[in-house]
């Protein structure tokens, strides 16, 4: 358990009332200026003072309105929504965000306006009903049931909503969430001339972000949770380095020692982009990694021996995330058999052309990610002698989305993630804001990654082989070495 609290990163932005519609927010002062109780200083800690509420596309925001007219500095309540909500929850998302509703006193006791109108028109109808003969063991009850649905519905549907978003409440927990709100906005309002891939995905994970943040809050106050909030927000300023909207240094790929030069803020980004699209000199090969190395993985010293094929290897590259269904963990990187390049609905011959570089000289099982073929291929120079490797890690996405080969999906976190998209002898440099200072990830903690992936394959394999699909045409050797005009046509998998 940690005694700090949560830093504040230089520079943030800030996040005030309705930016975005500042009219609305004088019609709503002038409003509760003339019938609310504004905040007047200190002495109002214990009233109940009048909330503007200011819907967002992630929740709500709920601000009291100070005596002197000037826009509040923080917020009174915030409220977060879950990321991904079903369409019922939308709907009572929709209403758990209505205008907050303000209570009447009549005498010792306060009600709802509703409660209030309801009983007045109950007692009309009641009358009516009473006067044309209705008897009043149905008038009575029925009155007194609707005035009671109009004073506690409106709660038991707000406890039913109020599932799926998180509230917090409280000076030190709602100045960070207002923080990391306004960090969000400043990711969903980034300049649309990026990469819209950037930008989306930036955004969703700032969402998940403050969805996390708020769920810590909820249940926690700032002192006990400090180091994952400070994680929460460290990475937002990732996020917004990334989108080149900031000017501290950001998490980025290079093929550099640790202690060199951070690259440019406006770096191509981490991401299904196989590194080193430019022909650079390739360093002086390191020794393998000291940590035990695990069946089907085997660090990457040299380049492979083209003499010999393995056909039993795989091939491991990350792609756009997706969501196989509501509730699911995000899959950004996948693991399939290298026939599975042979499918025909693959693109081809640029299938077969990678898969023929992909199985020579590989030792049995071997995990072989796209970014080592990358390195292989002259740190990516060659790729176009191969083929299209991004169509072609798209369609194999496609297959496996339909079910037409088997694979191993996965949602690795965003370092580890990053080492998968490097080569051999690369490094990832990210900034630890709450130390200050930055971290190397390198070939070491690369082999780490590949032997926990080999860690969920192993099992699997253990059993029965991925299954790579059906109708898979031969592969390039077995053309080559068979020219007679029986070769089949497809190479079926038993």
């Amino acid at each position: 358990m940690s005694d700090r609290t949560p830093r504040t990163a230089g520079n943030a932005p800030s996040l005030i009332p309705f930016a975005q519609r500042p009219q609305r927010w004088k019609r709503q002062q002038s409003r509760a200026q003339r019938g609310g109780h504004v905040v007047c200083g200190p002495d109002c800690s214990g009233c109940a003072p009048v909330v503007i509420r200011e819907r967002t596309g992630w929740g709500w925001i709920d601000w009291t309105v100070p005596a002197d007219g000037s826009p509040p500095d923080q917020a009174h309540r915030i409220a977060v929504f879950t990321p991904h909500p079903t369409r019922a929850q939308r709907t009572g998302l929709r209403w758990l965000a209505r205008r907050p509703t303000h209570r009447i006193r009549l005498g010792p006791l306060t009600a709802r306006p509703a409660t209030a109108g309801t009983a007045a028109l109950g007692l009309v109808l009641g009358l009516l009903a009473l006067a044309r003969g209705i008897p009043a063991a149905v008038v009575l009850p029925a009155a007194a049931l609707a005035v009671l649905l109009a004073e506690h519905l409106p709660d038991a549907l707000d406890a039913r909503a109020g599932e799926h978003a998180r509230t917090v409440e409280g000076e030190a927990a709602c100045r960070f969430l207002q923080r990391l709100a306004a960090w969000h906005t400043h990711l969903t309002h980034a300049d649309p001339g990026g990469d819209p891939y950037v930008l989306r995905r930036a955004a969703e994970i700032g969402r998940h972000t403050l969805w996390d943040a708020a769920e810590l809050l909820h249940t926690h106050d700032t002192r006990t949770v400090s180091d994952q909030l400070i994680a929460c927000e460290q990475l937002m300023v990732q996020l917004a380095d990334q989108i080149g909207r900031r000017a501290p240094e950001h998490t980025r790929t290079q093929d550099a020692p640790a202690d060199a030069h951070p690259a440019h803020p406006h770096a191509r980004p981490l991401g299904p982009y196989p590194p080193g699209t430019r022909r650079t000199a390739h360093p002086t090969p390191k020794p393998p990694p000291a940590s035990p190395t695990l069946k089907g993985f085997h660090a990457m010293t040299t380049r492979p021996d083209t003499t010999t094929r393995t056909a039993d290897v795989y091939l491991l590259f990350a792609h756009e995330p997706y969501y196989p269904g509501p509730g699911t963990q995000e899959i950004n990187t996948t693991l399939v058999a290298a026939a599975s390049l042979l499918h025909p609905t693959v693109a081809q011959p640029d299938g077969a052309r990678i898969h023929d570089r992909l199985t020579r000289g590989r030792r049995h099982q071997e995990i072989v990610p796209l970014a080592t073929l990358t390195h292989e291929l002259d740190g990516g120079a060659d790729w176009p002698t191969v083929g299209d490797w991004e169509r072609v890690t798209a369609d194999l996405v496609g297959l496996v989305r339909a079910g037409e080969c088997d694979a191993l999906s996965l949602g690795l976190p965003e370092i580890a993630r990053a080492l998968v998209c490097t080569g051999p002898h690369s490094q990832v440099r990210s900034y630890d804001q709450a130390a200050d200072e930055f971290l190397a990830h390198g070939p070491t903690d690369r082999a780490q990654v590949l032997a926990k992936v080999d860690l969920f394959l192993t099992p699997l394999v253990a059993e029965r082989q991925l299954w790579p699909g059906n109708g898979l045409l031969p592969p390039l050797a077995a053309r080559e070495n068979n020219d007679e005009p029986g070769t089949p046509r497809y190479w079926p998998y038993a």
